[in-house]
């Protein structure tokens, strides 16, 4: 059996098959915003320009609030550096750009101290775990600055002095002293009677107890 062949024409007109006015519409347009664009910089207009790009680093943009920038170290209220060489930074980065050499105190409270931390910027990841391990509230990216280029790669690397020198007093608790991470006030009882306004009755009614939500964990403390 023969088979038919449709021959459909191509759609369109003279005008759309030949590109050349839609080439010469979209130059207009080009042309246009460039006009636009140009005259509104040059006379200081440039908020009502289409332009989105930032004049860095005279014009900076706002970082949000959970922005991980370079490290720094904390403070005690004694000035000292808040870390304690536990290893846990640089035991969970996983790039490996945390160096801790410990030494001992002469803070009793206080077993070890960092002789030497260091943290190499340019093999830093940036993924914020060095910060949520640590302890005592010693380490945190919320500077909001960018690491800093450098010609040389051991200028990337920042020591104890330049880490503290960015660090503030912190008001965490460390050393076991103060009260408990996240306190959530509880009411333990055994077999307490209700009644229908919400009151409750009976002897083995047990005062209200303070409960840590969290870690870490220790004595129950008493309320007043």
């Amino acid at each position: 059996m023969a088979v038919g062949v449709k021959v459909v024409a191509r759609p369109g007109s003279l005008k759309q098959q030949m590109y050349l006015p839609a080439i010469a519409e979209g130059m207009g347009v080009t042309f246009r915003h460039f006009i636009k664009n140009f005259v509104g910089n040059v006379t200081g207009n440039r908020d009502k320009t289409d332009i989105v790009t930032i004049e860095y680093p005279e014009q900076k943009k706002k970082y949000p609030e959970r922005f991980r920038g370079l490290h720094r170290l904390m403070l005690r209220d004694d000035g000292q550096v808040r870390c304690v060489a536990c290893m846990m930074c640089p035991t969970v980065c996983p790039a490996h750009c945390i160096t801790i050499v410990p030494e001992e105190t002469a803070d009793g409270r206080i077993e070890k101290r960092p002789k030497l931390f260091e943290i190499d910027e340019l093999r830093c990841v940036v993924c914020g775990l060095c910060a949520e391990a640590c302890p005592c509230d010693a380490i945190r990216m919320d500077t909001g600055e960018h690491a800093k280029p450098t010609y040389r790669r051991a200028d990337a690397v920042l020591d104890k002095e330049e880490l503290m020198s960015r660090g503030i007093k912190s008001v965490a608790v460390q050393g076991g002293v103060g009260a408990f991470w996240r306190e959530k006030p509880e009411v333990a009882n055994t077999g307490q009677v209700q009644s229908a306004n919400g009151s409750r009755s009976g002897a083995d009614t047990v005062p209200a107890q303070i409960v840590p939500e969290g870690p870490p964990a220790g004595p129950v403390v008493a309320a007043k």
